[in-house]
Protein backbone atom coordinates (compact mmCIF):
# COMPACT_ATOMS: atom_id res chain seq x y z
CA UNK A 1 0.00 0.00 0.00
CA UNK A 2 1.40 3.13 -1.10
CA UNK A 3 1.68 6.17 1.74
CA UNK A 4 -0.17 9.16 0.98
CA UNK A 5 1.53 12.50 -0.46
CA UNK A 6 -0.16 14.40 2.49
CA UNK A 7 1.01 11.94 5.41
CA UNK A 8 4.20 11.65 3.92
CA UNK A 9 4.91 15.48 3.62
CA UNK A 10 3.64 15.95 6.89
CA UNK A 11 6.01 13.20 8.32
CA UNK A 12 8.94 15.87 6.52
CA UNK A 13 7.28 18.86 8.48
CA UNK A 14 8.36 16.64 11.57
CA UNK A 15 4.59 16.09 12.71
CA UNK A 16 3.79 12.57 11.39
CA UNK A 17 2.96 9.96 13.45
CA UNK A 18 5.44 7.07 14.75
CA UNK A 19 7.37 5.64 12.05
CA UNK A 20 7.29 9.02 9.63
CA UNK A 21 11.01 8.90 9.94
CA UNK A 22 11.06 5.23 8.43
CA UNK A 23 8.62 6.19 5.23
CA UNK A 24 10.77 9.18 4.32
CA UNK A 25 13.58 6.59 4.45
CA UNK A 26 11.67 4.14 2.34
CA UNK A 27 10.83 7.04 -0.25
CA UNK A 28 14.76 7.49 -0.48
CA UNK A 29 16.03 4.38 -1.10
CA UNK A 30 13.06 4.24 -3.68
CA UNK A 31 14.71 7.14 -5.33
CA UNK A 32 17.87 5.24 -5.91
CA UNK A 33 16.10 2.37 -7.16
CA UNK A 34 14.70 3.48 -9.50
CA UNK A 35 17.58 5.27 -10.94
CA UNK A 36 19.63 2.19 -10.66
CA UNK A 37 19.70 1.38 -14.27
CA UNK A 38 18.71 4.29 -16.11
CA UNK A 39 18.88 7.98 -15.30
CA UNK A 40 15.62 9.48 -14.68
CA UNK A 41 14.21 13.14 -14.51
CA UNK A 42 12.41 14.81 -11.54
CA UNK A 43 8.92 14.78 -13.13
CA UNK A 44 9.47 10.98 -14.03
CA UNK A 45 10.72 10.18 -10.47
CA UNK A 46 7.57 12.08 -9.25
CA UNK A 47 5.30 9.72 -11.49
CA UNK A 48 7.08 6.67 -11.01
CA UNK A 49 6.71 7.04 -7.01
CA UNK A 50 3.26 8.82 -6.99
CA UNK A 51 4.86 11.91 -5.14
CA UNK A 52 4.44 15.31 -5.24
CA UNK A 53 7.77 16.86 -7.57
CA UNK A 54 8.51 19.39 -4.29
CA UNK A 55 8.28 16.18 -2.27
CA UNK A 56 10.03 14.30 -4.85
CA UNK A 57 12.70 17.65 -5.19
CA UNK A 58 13.85 17.80 -1.49
CA UNK A 59 14.44 13.86 -0.88
CA UNK A 60 16.58 14.51 -3.94
CA UNK A 61 18.36 17.38 -3.24
CA UNK A 62 19.29 15.66 0.68
CA UNK A 63 20.33 12.48 -1.60
CA UNK A 64 22.64 14.59 -3.94
CA UNK A 65 24.26 16.56 -1.09
CA UNK A 66 25.55 13.12 0.68
CA UNK A 67 26.13 12.03 -2.61
CA UNK A 68 23.87 8.79 -3.01
CA UNK A 69 22.99 10.85 -6.40
CA UNK A 70 24.44 12.98 -8.79
CA UNK A 71 22.52 14.99 -11.08
CA UNK A 72 23.05 16.18 -14.73
CA UNK A 73 21.08 19.34 -15.72
CA UNK A 74 18.85 18.56 -19.03
CA UNK A 75 19.10 14.46 -18.45
CA UNK A 76 18.46 14.03 -14.84
CA UNK A 77 19.18 11.88 -11.53
CA UNK A 78 21.92 9.00 -11.85
CA UNK A 79 23.64 6.58 -8.53
CA UNK A 80 26.38 8.66 -6.97
CA UNK A 81 30.07 8.64 -5.68
CA UNK A 82 28.93 7.33 -2.20
CA UNK A 83 27.46 4.47 -3.73
CA UNK A 84 30.32 3.61 -5.35
CA UNK A 85 32.36 4.21 -2.12
CA UNK A 86 29.81 1.87 -0.12
CA UNK A 87 30.20 -1.20 -2.84
CA UNK A 88 33.48 -1.07 -2.57
CA UNK A 89 33.05 -1.38 1.10
CA UNK A 90 30.69 -3.95 1.16
CA UNK A 91 32.77 -5.84 -1.46
CA UNK A 92 35.75 -5.63 0.49
CA UNK A 93 33.98 -6.65 4.01
CA UNK A 94 32.45 -10.17 1.68
CA UNK A 95 35.80 -10.70 0.65
CA UNK A 96 37.19 -10.77 4.10
CA UNK A 97 34.71 -12.92 5.26
CA UNK A 98 35.06 -15.40 2.84
CA UNK A 99 38.81 -15.20 3.09
CA UNK A 100 38.86 -15.66 6.70
CA UNK A 101 36.17 -17.99 7.20
CA UNK A 102 38.28 -21.10 7.54
CA UNK A 103 41.34 -19.39 9.22
CA UNK A 104 38.55 -18.92 11.88
CA UNK A 105 37.36 -22.40 11.91
CA UNK A 106 40.88 -24.09 12.29
CA UNK A 107 41.53 -21.27 15.08
CA UNK A 108 38.36 -22.35 17.16
CA UNK A 109 38.95 -26.18 16.79
CA UNK A 110 43.14 -25.32 17.98
CA UNK A 111 42.00 -23.45 21.01
CA UNK A 112 38.30 -24.56 21.61
CA UNK A 113 37.43 -21.36 22.42
CA UNK A 114 35.55 -18.67 20.16
CA UNK A 115 37.10 -16.99 17.68
CA UNK A 116 35.85 -13.54 16.13
CA UNK A 117 35.76 -10.99 13.08
CA UNK A 118 35.65 -7.79 13.05
CA UNK A 119 36.03 -4.62 11.06
CA UNK A 120 36.24 -0.66 12.07
CA UNK A 121 32.78 0.65 11.51
CA UNK A 122 33.02 5.07 12.47
CA UNK A 123 34.51 4.76 16.12
CA UNK A 124 32.94 1.45 17.10
CA UNK A 125 34.00 -2.59 16.52
CA UNK A 126 31.14 -4.01 13.99
CA UNK A 127 31.40 -8.13 14.47
CA UNK A 128 31.04 -9.45 11.00
CA UNK A 129 31.62 -13.50 12.37
CA UNK A 130 32.09 -15.85 14.71
CA UNK A 131 32.60 -19.05 14.93
CA UNK A 132 31.95 -20.28 18.60
CA UNK A 133 34.73 -22.77 20.62
CA UNK A 134 33.31 -26.16 22.05
CA UNK A 135 33.37 -25.25 25.20
CA UNK A 136 29.81 -24.42 27.27
CA UNK A 137 30.99 -20.46 27.48
CA UNK A 138 27.90 -18.30 26.99
CA UNK A 139 29.72 -15.08 25.44
CA UNK A 140 27.23 -12.51 24.26
CA UNK A 141 28.74 -11.13 21.07
CA UNK A 142 26.52 -11.31 18.04
CA UNK A 143 27.29 -10.92 14.07
CA UNK A 144 26.75 -6.92 14.16
CA UNK A 145 27.24 -6.13 16.99
CA UNK A 146 28.73 -2.86 17.41
CA UNK A 147 30.96 -2.82 20.30
CA UNK A 148 33.03 0.24 21.90
CA UNK A 149 36.54 0.57 20.53
CA UNK A 150 38.36 1.13 23.88
CA UNK A 151 36.72 -2.14 25.94
CA UNK A 152 37.24 -4.96 23.73
CA UNK A 153 40.19 -6.95 22.29
CA UNK A 154 38.59 -6.52 18.83
CA UNK A 155 38.41 -2.81 19.12
CA UNK A 156 42.23 -2.42 20.38
CA UNK A 157 43.73 -4.65 17.91
CA UNK A 158 41.40 -1.81 15.21
CA UNK A 159 43.12 0.92 16.74
CA UNK A 160 46.89 -0.12 17.05
CA UNK A 161 47.89 2.03 13.85
CA UNK A 162 46.20 5.11 14.98
CA UNK A 163 47.76 8.01 17.17
CA UNK A 164 47.75 8.20 20.98
CA UNK A 165 45.93 11.35 20.49
CA UNK A 166 43.07 9.21 18.96
CA UNK A 167 43.45 7.03 21.68
CA UNK A 168 42.94 9.19 24.44
CA UNK A 169 39.70 11.00 22.52
CA UNK A 170 38.12 7.66 22.10
CA UNK A 171 38.58 6.81 25.43
CA UNK A 172 36.73 10.15 26.57
CA UNK A 173 33.92 9.18 24.20
CA UNK A 174 33.51 5.77 24.85
CA UNK A 175 33.33 6.56 28.74
CA UNK A 176 31.00 9.00 27.80
CA UNK A 177 28.84 6.88 26.13
CA UNK A 178 28.62 4.16 28.70
CA UNK A 179 31.95 1.90 28.03
CA UNK A 180 32.57 0.07 31.22
CA UNK A 181 34.75 2.15 33.67
CA UNK A 182 38.39 1.90 33.32
CA UNK A 183 41.65 4.08 34.39
CA UNK A 184 42.43 6.11 31.36
CA UNK A 185 46.47 5.92 32.44
CA UNK A 186 46.26 2.41 32.61
CA UNK A 187 44.38 2.12 29.79
CA UNK A 188 46.47 4.03 27.86
CA UNK A 189 49.95 2.39 29.16
CA UNK A 190 48.70 -0.94 28.09
CA UNK A 191 47.19 0.19 24.16
CA UNK A 192 50.85 1.89 23.97
CA UNK A 193 52.12 -1.93 24.82
CA UNK A 194 49.72 -3.49 22.54
CA UNK A 195 50.71 -1.45 19.53
CA UNK A 196 54.06 -2.16 20.29
CA UNK A 197 53.13 -6.34 20.37
CA UNK A 198 51.16 -6.18 17.35
CA UNK A 199 48.01 -7.77 19.42
CA UNK A 200 45.66 -6.65 21.93
CA UNK A 201 43.79 -8.02 25.33
CA UNK A 202 40.55 -7.94 26.88
CA UNK A 203 41.20 -8.41 30.30
CA UNK A 204 37.45 -8.78 31.60
CA UNK A 205 36.85 -4.98 30.59
CA UNK A 206 33.94 -5.24 27.97
CA UNK A 207 31.85 -8.20 29.61
CA UNK A 208 32.63 -9.85 33.27
CA UNK A 209 34.64 -13.14 33.59
CA UNK A 210 35.80 -12.81 29.45
CA UNK A 211 38.82 -12.14 28.08
CA UNK A 212 40.03 -12.69 24.61
CA UNK A 213 43.45 -12.23 22.48
CA UNK A 214 43.24 -10.20 19.34
CA UNK A 215 45.52 -9.24 16.08
CA UNK A 216 44.99 -7.27 13.56
CA UNK A 217 44.26 -8.24 9.42
CA UNK A 218 46.15 -6.26 6.99
CA UNK A 219 45.49 -5.80 3.66
CA UNK A 220 48.03 -5.03 0.40
CA UNK A 221 48.84 -1.64 1.15
CA UNK A 222 49.69 -2.70 4.77
CA UNK A 223 46.45 -0.33 6.10
CA UNK A 224 44.53 -2.93 8.98
CA UNK A 225 40.81 -3.82 7.30
CA UNK A 226 39.66 -5.85 10.31
CA UNK A 227 40.80 -8.34 13.75
CA UNK A 228 40.38 -11.58 15.04
CA UNK A 229 40.36 -12.57 18.22
CA UNK A 230 40.20 -15.82 20.42
CA UNK A 231 37.51 -15.58 23.39
CA UNK A 232 37.06 -17.45 26.29
CA UNK A 233 36.20 -16.82 30.55
CA UNK A 234 38.87 -16.25 32.62
CA UNK A 235 39.59 -19.68 34.29
CA UNK A 236 40.60 -20.38 30.72
CA UNK A 237 42.55 -18.02 29.98
CA UNK A 238 44.83 -16.86 32.69
CA UNK A 239 47.76 -14.62 31.92
CA UNK A 240 50.38 -17.05 31.08
CA UNK A 241 47.78 -18.79 28.36
CA UNK A 242 46.96 -15.02 26.72
CA UNK A 243 50.39 -14.87 26.30
CA UNK A 244 51.01 -18.44 24.52
CA UNK A 245 47.70 -17.78 22.52
CA UNK A 246 49.44 -13.94 21.10
CA UNK A 247 51.37 -15.95 18.77
CA UNK A 248 48.67 -18.44 17.54
CA UNK A 249 46.02 -15.55 17.40
CA UNK A 250 48.90 -13.28 15.74
CA UNK A 251 50.00 -15.95 13.22
CA UNK A 252 46.87 -16.61 12.03
CA UNK A 253 45.99 -13.24 11.26
CA UNK A 254 48.99 -12.88 9.32
CA UNK A 255 47.83 -15.72 7.46
CA UNK A 256 44.72 -13.68 6.53
CA UNK A 257 46.34 -10.78 5.88
CA UNK A 258 48.77 -12.29 3.65
CA UNK A 259 45.68 -13.74 1.32
CA UNK A 260 44.87 -10.33 1.28
CA UNK A 261 48.07 -9.46 -0.61
CA UNK A 262 50.13 -8.21 2.55
CA UNK A 263 53.67 -8.16 2.65
CA UNK A 264 55.28 -8.16 5.85
CA UNK A 265 58.85 -6.21 5.89
CA UNK A 266 61.37 -9.07 5.59
CA UNK A 267 63.12 -8.86 9.48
Amino acid sequence: MKTSVASLEKAEAGGGPVGAGSQTLMRGLDLIEAVSHEMLTLSELAKRLDLTKSTTHRLLSALVDRGYLAFTPRAGYRLGPKLLLLGTLAQAQADLVQVARPWLEELAAATEDTVHLGVLDGDHALYLDKVPGRRRINISSRVGDRQPLTSTGLGKALMVDHSPAYWRERFVADQAEGAPKADQAVWEERMAGYAAAGRAFDLEENEDQIRCVAAPIRDARGVIVGAISVSSAAQYMSDERMTELTDDVRGVAGSISRELGFEPLAA
